[in-house]
């Protein structure tokens, strides 16, 4: 059914008006309409909206929306002054992986079983495009994030956990992509099922989340780090407590009472549009540990809060998880080693082997390829696991779990730290051929 979006943008204006009006009214008498309230609210107006809208429609002599279209519109209104507006329904397919969008009417859909397609548009023109995502921006996170020519580029987490980053003003039209989070509350076991690993290697990611080793996870884009790393966070005890740190809303590890009830979630927070303001990762990454943390997460590490987050690691917070863009496992070290030199300390490199010999016990790599398995899915899987030995001006290092013939992880060489998780409950016996 096509429906009227010149309608729906009109009434999102008149519904979004008369909010701002009621939040103004309530602010100079001293009270708040908590965010149920107000979209309880906005419900309301929406359907007073409508009521007039059909009204105007049958005086006119115009046959009005039926009773489905009615409901539709104001879904559709709805979700445009909440949600993703006309993207609702591609993120309401669950078959869809993954969504490029050049310009309001370049639409590109992927789907899980290998599929591309073209979509129809999400907007009738660049600049309604550029005002939805300007609207997910100020909706989403901690704070608002704004879009616009001073900001040009964004990343933020939707409301169903998928991954979206714009960009605009650095390119001829604006470019929104969005990574769909299927995965959101995932286990080990998830992870057996679909090929990821195996049963044994599952077995050692719970005894090193029990033993509580500082874990460091690569991959490429896509491959599947903050999957993983969301499932080895669910190993975790629920009575620890957590704090993680991120760009960008995304782990949503707090959404999970059962399993997180004591999470506390720091997000960075950009400047404003005078440049004052902003709070980076290095700084929330220092403020966490004075939050009496069992565990520090941090999402993605892509600069200067590297350092930080190493001498987190190696002073007493054990069992931290992290993950990081790299092509292999040994090029972690590398790449720990760009961004530490970046930083305002300035590591050489040489400091820098020594802080990470310290600070990490393993580095896991997850690949991805462009391949499609069981289920039409993309394969991505476990690949390599490396335990930290030491350093002598490098980092030294052994490939416990190394790519087998079909490049999965496979047991392939004595573990040093083998004591600590046999204490957890692991038996390499019958998980690994290695027992050190």
């Amino acid at each position: 059914m096509s429906l009227d979006h010149g309608l729906i943008r009109r009434l999102r204006t008149e519904v979004a008006d008369a909010i701002a009006t009621r939040r103004r009214e309530d602010a100079a008498i001293g009270l708040t309409l908590s965010p149920d309230d107000e979209r309880m609210y906005a419900r309301s107006l929406i359907a007073r909206a409508l009521e007039q809208h059909m009204r105007v429609e049958l005086e006119q002599g115009r046959v009005p929306p039926d009773a489905e279209e009615e409901e539709l519109t104001a879904a559709a209104v709805h979700a445009a002054l909440y949600g993703v507006g006309r993207l609702q329904p591609l993120l309401d397919d669950l078959d869809i992986e993954n969504i490029d969008i050049n310009g309001c009417d370049g639409v590109f859909i992927s789907f899980a079983d290998g599929r591309e397609v073209v979509g129809e548009p999400v907007a009738d023109s660049d600049d309604e495009l550029v005002e939805l995502v300007q609207t997910l921006g100020a909706y989403s996170g901690l704070s608002s994030r704004p879009f616009d020519t001073a900001n040009p580029m964004l990343d933020i987490r939707l409301p169903d956990g998928s991954r979206l980053s714009a960009v605009m003003e650095v390119t001829q039209r604006p470019v929104v992509s969005i990574r769909r989070n299927r995965m959101s509350k995932v286990f080990l076991s998830d992870l057996v099922g679909n090929g990821t690993m195996d049963e044994g290697l599952a077995a050692f990611f719970r005894a090193v989340v029990a033993a509580r080793k500082n874990v460091m996870l690569a991959g490429a884009t896509n491959a599947g780090k903050t999957t993983l790393l969301r499932a080895l966070a669910n190993e975790i005890p629920p009575n620890e407590r957590l704090i993680t740190v991120e760009r960008a809303l995304e782990l949503g590890l707090g959404e999970f009472n059962e399993l997180h009830p004591n999470v506390v979630a720091l997000e960075e927070r950009l400047p404003n549009s005078e440049g004052q303001g902003r709070i980076p990762m290095a700084e929330l990454v220092r403020r966490s540990l004075r939050m009496n943390p069992s565990r520090v997460i941090v999402g993605e590490v892509l600069g200067d809060e590297i350092v930080t987050m190493l001498n987190a690691m190696s002073q007493g917070n054990d069992g931290s998880l992290s993950t990081i863009h790299a092509n292999s496992s040994q090029e972690v070290f590398n790449r720990i080693a760009t961004y530490a030199i970046q930083a305002v300390e300035r590591l050489p490199q040489d400091a820098t082997m020594m802080l990470i010999a310290g600070a990490i016990n393993f580095v896991v790599f997850i690949r991805r390829d462009n391949q499609y398995g069981k289920g039409g899915r993309l394969q991505r899987y476990v690949s390599s696991v490396r335990e930290i030995n030491g350093v002598d001006g490098r980092v030294l290092s052994s490939e416990v779990w190394a790519p087998g013939p079909d490049g999965r992880a496979r047991a392939n060489s004595p573990i040093s730290c083998i004591d600590d998780l046999v204490a957890v409950g692991y038996q390499p016996e019958i998980h690994g051929r290695w027992s050190g």
